[in-house]
């Protein structure tokens, strides 16, 4: 993972995240591209979903923006450090972690070993348990070779688990930025979040 920190400077990817509700013994399956710019503080991120709808999610310089195409409307604009619980951004924050980070945040890793996901991605697999409070119990993420997350999965505290995979991905030297920026008609609708 130190690796993968040290040399990523942008990735284009499909991503597809699976959201499993306990209760009622259903998922929910979304698919589209990530474009992703590692940064001390705030990474740039493009998250475009093509199903089940069309969303398009980007955060630029702390600022964030989730675009409803079909409705015309933004339904939640504002800053990243304003979101109520930081919980939740655990999962996307992986992406940007070195081993040591995570050791400082999880504790040590449980549950390492190797595993080959479909496709014939190698990976090494591991568990991490929050040291503080969190909305969840536990997040599971698969390495790469490159040391790259490819999956992981987060358990929350009801059974809950959102799974999110990265495939076909691209390592880039730059990504234009005019992609995280959404320069939007003056009639689309904005709701502050």
């Amino acid at each position: 993972m130190e690796k993968n920190k040290r040399n990523l400077k942008t990735l284009r990817a499909n991503i597809n995240m699976e959201k499993y509700n306990s209760q009622l013994r259903d998922k929910e399956t979304w698919s589209g591209i990530v474009l992703y710019i590692p940064a001390a503080g705030n990474a740039s991120v493009r998250l475009e979903w093509n199903k089940p709808r069309h969303e398009i999610l980007t955060t630029v310089n702390g600022d964030y923006m989730l675009y409803q195409p079909s409705k015309g409307i933004v339904l939640y604009t504002g800053r990243t450090n304003s979101i109520g619980s930081r919980n939740e951004t655990d999962v996307l924050a992986l992406m940007n972690m070195s081993a040591t980070q995570l050791r400082t945040k999880f504790g040590e890793f449980q549950d390492m070993r190797d595993e080959t996901l479909w496709g014939g991605v190698w990976t090494q697999h591991f568990k991490v348990t929050p040291k503080t409070a969190a909305s969840y119990k536990y997040i599971e993420v698969w390495v790469d070779t490159e040391g790259m997350p490819v999956q992981t999965k987060m358990v929350e505290k009801n059974d809950d688990a959102t799974t999110i995979r990265l495939t076909n991905r691209r390592r880039t030297r730059q990504s234009p930025s005019d992609q995280f920026k959404q320069n939007l008609d003056s009639s689309v609708k904005r709701v502050k979040g």
